[in-house]
């Protein structure tokens, strides 16, 4: 029986990561996949399939509705969605391909199959034709997520699909019936919607994105009605009903009234995510999930078993695919006898529609809450230069800055390409500078990242630059 110093159960951003840097730190490491192909949900059936599909389609868009502006005339544009399908799939095999690389530079062994605990120290790996064993001096679950489902609603992976059955359509939907407004469902609405397809949005909550700053929601709601999509906000889903290749979505108002029943081509669940931890054997090491299904870890990431540690979506938090990688890192510094620190408070939650949205620290919800005194100032992409020059004038930066000190609590974006934008952010709030501090740096001219700019002069005195 092969013996290692570390072994990761999963292959996602927080598995592969976590096994390339113990690696680089001289541990003799082994990693665990059950599918043929690493990278988890993120590189095959998320992320990355995800921007692909949102940049093909945003491009047909632009075609269809924003180029004869630019003086580009395209007359008789087909859509090929087999095609946009298939470069989807080359990008992913790309991806997945890379961390295959990556295992072999390293030296890191990978095991296909599925990973379950024997006791604390050995790992039975169920293959496809048969079993075997290996030993580790410390063991890592990294076994991601999965979609949610909904009580009374049967996913068929036909009609009635998630996100992984919607990211392989070969067809544009004429009417597609979404359950959930959060990130999901806002992505792969606005796909589908860009496609032509009309899109309907039934959301429990009072407003989109509903995890973020109630700001960014309305304004993302106001760009998306653009794309012809319907809302259905505090509406309870009573039930999911096919017919062949139809798919109705009965709901009904939470708070009285007429309800509703919406037909589709297909009806995409999109309400979430649940850490995945089927077939581990957890019991067997005497770990217990708690109320919602994760994996109990202290501050170090460690179980309550001594030598079994967890990251990512399998424990508390976020379930994004940085935070894994920055959790997988720390891991295996923690291993290696370092002391690395994760500010959890910084981990930036983004929205990749058009525009894209992004989250850094606190909302203003937060602060009221915790009777933080704080002072805003914000900035309209439509008054940037350079938003006007790329046509792209929808939405705003908003600063969130301690009344008294001016340090940055938070900020909340929504405009062209904040996912990038979020990055200044995060290192300005790392090094807790103020206000004041972003609003004295040069920025490049013209530039969206002026926007941050403003945004942190009009929370110093009100002096934004108004166009």
């Amino acid at each position: 029986m092969e013996k290692f110093d570390v072994v990761i159960i999963g292959s996602g951003p927080g598995g592969y990561v976590c096994a390339i840097r113990c690696a680089q730190l001289g541990m003799k490491t082994a990693i665990i996949e059950k599918y043929p192909t690493l990278g988890g949900t993120c590189l095959n059936v998320g992320c990355i399939p995800s921007k692909a599909w949102l940049d093909s389609s945003e491009l047909y868009f632009k075609m269809q509705h924003e180029f004869d502006a630019h003086g580009i005339m395209i007359k008789d544009a087909n859509l090929d969605v087999k095609q946009m399908s298939a470069r989807v799939a080359n990008v992913v095999k790309q991806n997945v391909d890379g961390i295959a690389f990556l295992m072999k530079k390293n030296k890191i062994t990978v095991y296909t199959g599925l990973g379950s605990f024997v006791n604390a120290n050995t790992i039975n790996i169920k293959g496809e034709k048969e079993d075997e064993q290996i030993e580790a001096n410390n063991i890592v679950i990294a076994t991601g997520s999965k979609p949610s489902g909904l009580h009374g609603v049967t996913i068929d992976k036909e009609r009635v699909i998630t996100s992984t059955e919607a990211l392989k359509l070969t067809e544009v939907p004429k009417n597609l019936v979404v359950i959930g407004g959060g990130i999901i469902g806002m992505e792969m609405g606005s796909v589908f919607a860009r496609l032509g397809t009309k899109v309907s949005v039934v959301e429990y909550m009072d407003s989109i994105i509903p995890t973020m700053d109630r700001g960014l929601g309305k304004e993302l709601q106001r760009s998306l009605r653009k794309l012809n999509i319907d809302f259905y906000l505090k509406h309870k889903v009573t039930g999911v009903t096919r017919k062949g290749k139809k798919v109705t979505v009965n709901a009904e108002p939470k708070d009285g009234g007429k309800p509703i029943a919406i037909e589709g081509d297909y009806c995409l669940l999109a309400i979430g995510r649940v850490p995945y931890t089927e077939g581990l054997g957890l019991e067997k090491v005497g770990i217990t999930l708690d109320e919602k299904g994760r994996v109990p870890v202290n501050e170090h990431l460690q179980t309550s078993v001594a030598n079994i540690y967890a990251i990512g979506d399998v424990i508390k938090g976020a379930m994004l695919a940085h935070k894994a990688e920055e959790e997988g890192v720390a891991l295996a510094e923690m291993l290696a006898g370092q002391k690395p620190h994760i500010n959890y408070n910084l981990i930036p939650s983004v929205v990749y529609t058009w525009p894209e949205v992004a989250g850094i620290g606190a909302t203003e919800e937060m602060l009221k809450e915790q009777k933080i005194e704080y002072k805003t100032g914000s900035f309209p992409f439509r008054a940037l230069g350079r938003a006007r020059a790329s046509m792209d004038m929808d939405g705003f930066i908003k600063i969130l800055a301690d009344k008294t000190t001016d340090e940055i609590l938070g900020v909340q974006m929504i405009g062209p390409r904040v996912a990038d934008l979020a990055a200044e952010a995060v290192v300005a709030m790392e090094f807790r500078a103020s206000a004041e501090d972003i609003a004295r740096m040069s920025h490049a001219h013209p530039t969206y990242s002026e926007a941050f700019k403003e945004a942190c002069l009009a929370a110093t005195d009100n002096r934004a630059l108004s166009m």
